[in-house]
């Protein structure tokens, strides 16, 4: 087996290494407890997040020591691991905030070649957001949240790493090949899954996408081609296609919503960054159809609705309308989902599909400048400020997009706990609409709290 994609997990001792290394590796193969220092050596391991096959470097928690001790020793580990590596993952404790320590080891890292994700871990339940806002403090970009104990997070992990990967696969090739020449960086590849109930076409969708727009042809070097993925690009933009199986009722329901079945399934909707739920058109959407749709939206992903089989549909503009008042009352957390309409069997309509694809993709990669947002601030509360509460009047104090995919947004206020659901409707609202985020997954967090980057 030739290379593959190397990661470090480094970090001061008992922030969880050698949890998120067994959780990656799929078995305990690190010794994990509470007490600080219980790895020493660094450990090698191979591991598996989503698609992606890795090699996993376990190291001992980083220490200021440069005699001849052990903590010295274990440092010099760590330092090494980082070298040979192609990314480095830091790990601070969200729920014990940012030591001085950890400030130390992210001032090192900076100074070093390898590229570093911060990961904030320990974040079970959401105990650990003061320690991921104080993470932004680190210089090294915007931290993921995670809990590998739980297995929280590993979707937004995935994709952190895997543009690394994509861009180290790319080179990997470039390097195998004595002619290349060398032409314009296409980017990550979008990671696109198609799912649906059996029957509806999805098959009929995907051979034809595959067939009529593939430009990319065999395996990259040190990337697993199997049934899971399917690569291709469309216009010059690379698209990796996860394949999935129809998404079928579980025989016996014993809750009041059905029920996914098919695992598979599942972990593509969870590991994609964009999901394209085939309906039939003439049944459009069943309570079937809505679990995986919320499943989509629940996972902050893009949900395309793909109609198929509309060339056999007698009444379109009833059965249109019909689809969007579904929509509209079913799913309101997202307005403006995009639908698409075609045949996968004639091909009639199928050229609408990525371009419309692309195009939200884009959006939900899309950031708002702070200065922007807090100028919006402004004349929100100015034209419709927030209730009183108890007799008193809730102040918006500061905005800031955390995150994108799916763009992530805090909102600091005066009594932030005390802020009715129906306004915080009616801001995300104003979000869609003035920034153009319409049809994607939002996240509006409120924080009690003046401007955290300002100083008192």
């Amino acid at each position: 087996m030739g290379k593959r994609f190397t990661i470090a997990i480094v970090g001061r001792p008992n922030v969880g290494k050698s949890t998120l290394f067994n959780r990656l590796a799929g078995k305990k193969l690190a010794i994990v407890d509470d007490t600080p220092g219980i790895t020493r050596d660094r450990r090698e391991g191979a591991g598996r997040l989503g698609d992606l096959d890795l090699d996993i470097f376990d190291t001992a928690g980083f220490e200021e020591a440069n005699d001849d001790s052990l903590e010295a020793r274990m440092r010099e580990q760590t330092n090494r691991a980082v070298g040979d590596a192609d990314l480095a993952l830091f790990l601070i404790d969200a729920r014990a905030g940012v030591t001085p320590l950890d400030e130390h080891f992210a001032n090192w890292l900076r100074s070093q070649d390898q590229p570093v994700l911060l990961v904030a871990n320990k974040y079970e339940g959401k105990t650990g957001e003061a320690g991921l806002l104080e993470a932004f403090g680190l210089g090294l970009g915007e931290p993921i949240a995670l809990s590998a104990e739980h297995g929280e997070g590993l979707a937004e992990l995935y994709g952190a790493i895997q543009p690394f990967a994509d861009a180290w696969a790319y080179a990997s090739v470039a390097d195998g090949l004595e002619d290349a020449e060398a032409g314009d960086d296409p980017g990550p590849a979008m990671q696109l899954a198609i799912v649906g109930r059996p029957n509806v076409g999805k098959s009929t969708l995907l051979n034809r996408l595959v067939g009529e727009d593939r430009m990319l042809t065999g395996p990259e070097a040190g990337i697993t081609r199997d049934a899971i993925a399917v690569e291709w690009s469309f216009d010059g933009r690379p698209i990796r296609l996860i394949d999935t199986a129809g998404l079928r009722r579980q025989a016996r329901v014993t809750g009041k919503v059905e029920k996914l079945s098919t695992t598979d399934s599942l972990r593509a909707i969870q590991y994609a960054q964009l999901v394209v739920l085939v309906l039939d058109g003439d049944v459009m959407l069943e309570r079937q159809d809505l679990t995986i749709a919320r499943r989509v939206i629940d996972e902050g992903r893009v949900l395309i609705i793909a109609v198929n089989k509309w060339d056999t549909v007698k009444d379109k503009k009833a059965q249109r309308q019909k689809l969007e008042d579904r929509l509209e009352k079913s799913l309101p957390q997202v307005r403006g989902v995009p639908v698409v309409t075609f045949s996968a069997l004639t091909g009639k309509g199928i050229g609408k599909l990525l371009p419309t694809a692309f195009r939200f993709f884009d959006v939900w990669n899309q950031r708002v400048s702070t200065s922007k947002l807090n100028r919006w601030l402004e004349d929100v509360e100015q034209m419709h400020p927030p209730p009183l509460v108890r007799g008193r009047r809730i102040r918006l104090r500061y905005m800031t997009q955390a995150k994108s995919r799916p763009p992530t947004f805090v909102l600091f206020s005066s009594r932030g706990s005390e802020i009715p659901e129906d306004y915080k409707r009616y801001l995300m609202n104003g979000l869609r609409d003035t920034f153009d985020l319409s049809g994607i997954p939002l996240r509006l967090n409120v924080r009690t709290g003046n401007n955290p980057y300002v100083d008192d």
